[in-house]
């Protein structure tokens, strides 16, 4: 590596899987020496960890890279790389499209990102380094987390086994592979202690946690753990599948005060022929069970899902069952060779109309709350116009609603509310996806 200390920036995008990756990177890289800055003009290396699992995250990236590439045409930065899934799944076509890149960087070569970077000061002929993927990451990997200080994502798992025929994701993430119960419960533990409350468990399929180590690990296992170390109050569960809702887990989801009354599940449809299409492994009626299961079990529960609308050979009756968004056919999946596409007009019909009627039910699930007491995490506190914004256990960071609270006179003889403190707060008003309300007590 080149003696000068050199300066980098990272610019994550899509999802928290791929945050994690990027603050493991620049972990690596603060390790070796290199430097972090925050913004990109200031760097000498940049590195766009990208996204390209559907058409509007992948034009996001390339409009991304083009705009650092500006700044490398105008002298500004020394060195620009591409990472990520954009990379893993277009290599060749990347590398011949945009020669203004250094180095493009494939998903399973996280770990090696500072020696990739030393070794092309080397030998700046080769630009592609792109490999099976088959890294996971573990407690004792450096990493520069970039959440707020009270709240993480961690991976749990990397890869996926399923075979969905819209889906990209095996092929840029490779096969389904769990870290060991210790090595989780090892990171949690150092995270609490440095402050961190809420831990956000995230992984292509987290119930299928485990079950590929074949030595009895399982997520129902590995959040008993979790939920003894006394410094966390939140674990919320990201990214799950219909499959593996064991009665145990939800007991455990049920019971715990420290487990978030929050699941993550993408059904992506409910009418049997569109699954079957999709090779989802579920019928509609199997759908319908899994929901009933979960609300019977978890009476308080928030349900979070994605479906998709427009898949190919869905028909208006398809579309009845459906509350989801649209369908976008994505290069080497199965379901991108489907000839019975839908016009675009009628996906964005189709969507529109499911979004209305979210909007309606969000709305009258919000109005149920008011005069409700409701536990929330401080996100943001703006002194000068009294107002504070957080969450309630049914917001995930970044992608659900928000509380919206006026902090003026409500703690008398105590300081301002703070990020990342908890609060109980009385909700007093409702929003199509939000919450408004005003603080009751000022127990932290």
């Amino acid at each position: 590596m080149s003696q000068t200390k050199q300066k980098f920036a990272i610019i994550s995008l899509g999802c928290a899987r791929n945050l994690v990756d990027s603050e493991v990177m620049a972990g690596l890289l603060r390790k070796n020496d290199y430097e972090m800055v925050r913004e990109t003009a200031d760097a000498d290396i940049v590195l766009v960890n990208t996204c390209g699992f559907i058409g509007a995250a992948k034009e996001e990236s390339i409009d991304t890279i083009l705009e650092v590439a500006r700044l490398k045409e105008a002298g500004k930065i020394k060195k620009l790389v591409v990472a990520g899934c954009l990379s893993q799944r277009y290599p060749d076509e990347l590398a011949a499209e945009l020669p203004e890149v250094d180095l493009f960087i494939g998903t399973g070569e996280v770990p090696r990102v500072a020696e990739i970077l030393c070794e092309h000061e080397a030998n700046t002929g080769r630009r592609r380094y792109i490999g099976v993927p088959s890294y996971i990451y573990d407690h004792d990997t450096p990493r520069l987390r970039s959440t707020p200080s009270y709240t993480a994502f961690l991976k749990v798992s990397e890869g996926c086994d399923h075979k969905c025929a819209f889906c990209i994701i095996p092929q840029m993430r490779g096969a389904h592979r769990s870290r060991s119960i210790e090595s989780v419960v090892k990171e949690t533990a150092d995270l609490a202690q440095s402050g961190v409350k809420e831990i956000n468990l995230i992984a292509q399929d987290l119930t299928a946690y485990g079950r590929d180590r074949k030595d009895g690990t399982t997520l129902t296992g590995l959040l008993r753990s979790m939920v003894q170390i006394p410094e966390l109050q939140w674990i919320r569960l990201l990214y799950a599948y219909p499959n593996f809702l064991e009665p145990s887990l939800l007991e455990l989801i049920r019971d715990s005060d420290k487990i978030c009354k929050y699941i993550d599940i993408p059904f992506q449809h409910i009418s049997k022929s569109i699954l079957q299409r999709m090779r989802r492994g579920k019928s509609g009626s199997a759908v319908r069970e899994a929901v009933k299961k979960l609300r019977d079990a978890i009476p308080a529960l928030t349900l979070r899902t994605s479906l998709i609308v427009g898949f190919p050979g869905e028909t208006e009756a398809d579309f009845e069952e459906l509350l989801a968004f649209k369908y976008s056919a994505e290069e080497g999946t199965a379901a991108a060779r489907i000839t019975a596409d839908i016009l675009e007009e009628e996906k964005e019909r189709r969507w529109q109309e499911v979004m209305d009627l979210q909007c309606e039910i969000s709305r009258k699930k919000n109005e149920a709350l008011i005069g409700s007491i409701q536990r929330v995490m401080i996100d943001d506190v703006d002194l000068e116009s009294q107002n504070a914004t957080g969450r309630t256990q049914a917001h995930a960071p970044e992608v659900d609603g928000a509380v919206y609270v006026k902090i003026c006179g409500s703690r008398q003889g105590h300081p301002p509310v703070n990020t990342g403190e908890m609060i109980d707060i009385k909700i007093t008003g409702a929003l199509d996806y939000d919450l408004i309300g005003e603080i009751i007590d000022a127990k932290n």
